[in-house]
């Protein structure tokens, strides 16, 4: 499609979300939201025409691209035929949806309870944990996030929880492996592993096992950096759960349906969590939908035990009908592969390649198409290029480095020192070096801010 300016329409948009939309995670009087008039496949443009190539893929869920003519279609479809109907019947559309769900989540994650997003799926499989083991704790990462309600917010690690921390919540939190920056004083990713775990068990036994219902990790942690684990880490945190009995829940909520290259980033990694939250991708946030896929052995606590929660809107029609079309177009056009096959033959060794040219580059990591760029204002002592939580002045020079993405027609996913590369798992080689192209000459920008 191409775009056709209509900037007194821009306006008019913009005008109103000024007076009336509360943006969140945000000073309202200082932000300056750009009006968007249309989206398709790996890009948006704006009402004066100009396009974006989306590196963010949205937040992270467009897996599919913006208006897929298949999901776009069933959702259509759906509401013609049913557009709404309460959760404790069984509709085909939820039906088919969790069916083609479980078949490819690991192991016996086989029972789907649908929610209205990731937040929420946290939620509920929290609450599972606990009902299931009758324990009050739940221990989390550091870099982390997890949602934004308030039980997946205490979860997170990172500063957004800081202001809604009850400190009360029964969450807590502990050092994941993260090599780059390791706390454990390691120099190998096995050292990195062990110690990890060894820390990892040793708050286990301070807290008490007995005391700890879950440990919940993103598989392949998102907005917190995209620091892929050490082989044998998430083996270790499922020995670690079955020796004391605690539920292992991953949050697949961002790294889940082809964002790694697999189904589920826990296929990476040959493991098998108790609960596994998901949302975003599920049906690339067409419709919000989320979910927790659930084993036989928490499903059984349930069986003849009323389960305590719901959402009037659980499994809603359109938004499953999107699911069901979404997995259909993963599986028949190859998406899932896409996203490995261009991750291990375009995106990585062009970050690499990167990283080799730019001195504010400290890192590269990732998988898929689920990448990170570390960015530092000194390669040798690995400072960051912004503190820890920056904002204005002290965020001027990621500010700087955003701006110029976006004036090359990249629109990246920023947070704290990092970029994230992130584009929808349908991209083609072309727009992917189109994009690497415009962030080679952004970070030019971040070099400027180097020693």
């Amino acid at each position: 499609m191409t775009p056709q300016p209509n900037p007194e329409a821009g306006a008019a948009v913009k005008a109103a979300d000024r007076d009336h939309v509360f943006h969140s995670w945000s000073a309202q009087e200082l932000i300056d939201p750009l009006a968007v008039a249309g989206a398709e496949g790996s890009y948006f443009w704006d009402y004066d025409g100009r396009r974006y190539l989306d590196f963010s893929s949205g937040l992270v869920y467009t897996n599919v691209g913006y208006q897929h003519p298949r999901v776009v279609a069933a959702i259509q479809e759906q509401a013609a035929r049913m557009t709404t109907f309460a959760p404790a019947f069984a509709i085909e559309a939820r039906s088919e949806a969790a069916r083609l769900i479980a078949e490819r989540t690991p192991g016996d994650l086989d029972k789907i309870f649908f929610t209205n997003g990731g937040a929420d799926a946290v939620e509920h499989a929290i609450r599972m944990a606990r009902l299931h083991t009758g324990r009050p704790k739940v221990l989390s990462a550091y870099r982390s996030y997890h949602g934004g309600t308030q039980q997946a917010v205490n979860i997170t690690g990172d500063p957004r929880r800081w202001a809604s921390d009850s400190g009360t919540a029964g969450v807590v939190h502990f050092w994941a492996p993260y090599l780059y920056r390791s706390r454990f004083y390691a120099e190998t990713e096995e050292q990195e592993c062990a110690r990890a775990l060894e820390h990892l068990e040793t708050t286990i036994a301070f807290e008490g096992p007995s005391t700890v219902a879950a440990i919940i990790l993103e598989t392949i942690p998102g907005t917190a950096g995209i620091m892929v684990p050490p082989p044998g880490y998430l083996a270790g945190v499922r020995e670690l759960c079955d020796k004391y009995g605690i539920v292992f829940v991953l949050d697949e909520v961002m790294a889940g349906f082809g964002r790694t290259g697999e189904w589920f980033a826990a296929d990476l990694f040959g493991v098998t969590p108790d609960l596994l939250t998901f949302a975003k991708g599920v049906n690339s946030g067409y419709v919000p939908l989320g979910g927790v896929a659930i084993s036989g052995a928490i499903a059984e606590t349930f069986g003849k035990r009323p389960y305590p929660g719901g959402l009037t809107y659980s499994g809603h029609p359109l938004a499953c009908a999107a699911a069901v079309a979404t997995i259909n177009v993963m599986a028949e056009e190859g998406v899932v592969e896409n996203a490995a096959r261009l991750g291990a033959s375009v995106v990585g060794p062009q970050l690499r390649e990167l990283a080799a040219r730019h001195p504010s580059v400290g890192e590269v990591r990732g998988v898929g198409m689920f990448w990170a760029l570390e960015l530092v204002r000194d390669r040798r002592t690995r400072e960051p290029l912004v503190p820890y939580n920056a904002a204005g002045e002290a965020n001027a020079p990621m500010a700087a480095f955003a701006a110029a993405a976006k004036k090359g027609g990249l629109w990246p996913f920023v947070n704290m020192n990092r970029t994230h590369v992130v584009p929808p798992c349908t991209v083609t080689e072309a727009e992917l070096k189109e994009g690497l192209a415009a962030l080679d000459a952004a970070l030019s920008v971040a070099d400027e801010y180097t020693k």
